[in-house]
């Protein structure tokens, strides 16, 4: 009887191993603690390093910035290098793993023309465990967890679980429901038309960034 007990827990064991190894998210955003300038309010925006009123009544009237390039091209008109890479290790849009330019890449605080290849020569991600696991094998796992705050990867709209769609910055309860609710998605004109009941078409554009039909 202890024999069958023992075999049996290592058989558990070895299931537990074995599909735990597997990641089958379709898409994630990265945990950061980072702020979003797309949806920080205006007490938290004037709070981070060298930003002031004016920027930030910019950045309010302007967001959702759909790509990190057009936040840099509106802060870059009045603060310092230095002062933006400060800044960015503080906030920062999430870029598209898949889709972000090198430039864009590189305007990750100490991210440099290694990371740009790295980022590169990977794609396409189909999850944050392949960018963990691929850019794991340059860098330390202190490295790596900052990293991926600064990055996502599209949500499958069609097969993405609760957890991947409340990955998305700003996506409660409620747009785990819509998503699911209006499957199955075959368009983008779609998703538009469906979701843009429930919020207005600048935070329909916001969340489009982060899914994807593939």
């Amino acid at each position: 009887m202890l024999q069958v007990k023992s075999l049996w827990l290592g058989l558990v064991c070895f299931l537990t191993l074995a599909f735990g190894a597997v990641n089958f998210s379709h898409g994630q955003v990265g945990q950061s603690l980072l702020v979003n300038p797309d949806l920080a309010g205006e007490k938290d925006l004037l709070a981070l390093p060298h930003m002031n009123a004016a920027v930030v009544k910019s950045m309010l009237e302007q967001r959702p910035f759909l790509k990190m390039a057009d936040l840099h091209a509106l802060l870059s008109k009045t603060l310092s290098k230095e002062h933006l890479t400060e800044l960015y290790g503080k906030m920062f849009v999430q870029i598209n793993l898949n889709t972000a330019s090198d430039e864009e890449i590189q305007l990750i605080p100490g991210a440099g023309s290694r990371m740009v290849r790295e980022i590169r020569d990977k794609r396409p991600f189909k999850n944050l465990a392949q960018f963990r696991n691929e850019i794991g094998k340059s860098f330390d796992a202190k490295e790596v967890t900052r990293l991926e705050q600064y990055v996502f990867v599209p949500i499958n709209l069609n097969s993405a679980s609760d957890d991947d769609i409340l990955s998305v910055p700003g996506a409660g309860k409620r747009m785990v429901r819509e998503f699911k609710e209006y499957r199955p998605w075959t368009t983008f004109e779609q998703f538009r038309k469906e979701i843009g009941k429930y919020v207005d078409k600048k935070e329909v554009a916001r969340l489009e960034k982060y899914v994807t039909l593939n």
